[in-house]
């Protein structure tokens, strides 16, 4: 059964797309199955992973609304265990047509709920904005993972997002949790990343992971070729940032479950 992360922070800019697509490419990398579901109409994380936006006649917004079975929709992305569930300028659309279904927050959940038996991972990359779409991709998720720019504006939107998280758990009735918070675009030799990562693993009421993800020239340059870092520059700073990250992700759900750690294989392409 997979373990559904929502991938959220209301302020855009802080490394979320980036994060959904590096950390599904090394957790796949490490033998994990892993979905990465596109739920961001401007469709990044799919160009990102090999699948433009613009020339997709299949995408999320079709298995959402049933036009497509979610079979149809999902590709395989350019590395092995790893699929993506790509966008499209649909996806905008679905926002009013949402407000005509029953139950309408928890159209993805049951979207993702057909197929969670085929992955260990789940990664839902949301939209840097409250709405609606927002909302079911939280409701769908077991967990949220926070990326916070190493900046002092990208922590003034935390506690809102950590309070609507809490609302909708008291409203609709979910059981979402808090994954953690990973510290994104760090620069260790800037004064102001430094304090940005102490105030964060200071003050954040939840997990901070220790790996920081560093402002990397090949985490930019990625996407424009149409690949996660894994397969663009292994070997760069960006790339072991986020090979660490999914280390750490495995290794928080193994001492969570009280399995030892026995150590992890080597990254596989």
């Amino acid at each position: 059964m997979a373990r559904v992360i929502a991938i959220c922070n209301q302020k855009g800019g802080v490394g979320k797309t980036t994060t959904a697509i590096n950390l599904g490419a090394y957790l796949a990398a490490l033998g994990k199955k892993v979905l990465v579901v596109d739920f961001d109409p401007q469709g990044n994380a799919s160009s990102g992973l090999g699948f433009s936006p613009r020339f997709l006649k299949e995408s999320v917004y079709h298995a959402l609304f049933g036009y497509l079975q979610h079979d149809a929709v999902i590709k395989q992305a350019p590395l092995m265990n790893l699929h993506v569930m790509p966008a499209s300028p649909d996806l905008a659309g679905a926002l009013i047509e949402l407000m005509e279904v029953p139950d309408r927050e928890f159209v993805l959940r049951r979207l993702l709920n057909k197929l969670r038996h085929q992955y260990h991972y789940i990664l839902i990359d949301l939209p840097p904005s409250l709405s609606l779409l927002t909302v079911n991709g939280l409701v769908a998720a077991d967990e949220v993972l926070i990326p916070i720019q190493a900046e002092y504006y990208s922590l003034e939107g935390l506690g809102q997002l950590l309070e609507t998280v809490e609302l909708i758990n008291k409203n609709l009735l979910t059981n979402i949790k808090i994954t953690g918070a990973v510290i994104t675009m760090y620069n260790k030799h800037e004064t102001l990343s430094r304090d940005v990562a102490r105030e964060v693993r200071r003050h954040f009421p939840h997990y901070v992971f220790e790996i920081e993800i560093p402002r990397s020239i090949s985490l930019a340059e990625s996407p424009s070729f149409s690949k996660p870092v894994i397969l663009y520059d292994p070997g760069s700073s960006g790339a072991k940032a986020y090979e660490l990250l999914a280390r750490e992700l495995i290794r928080q759900e193994q001492e969570a479950s009280g399995v030892l750690n026995q150590g992890f294989g080597s990254v596989t392409l």
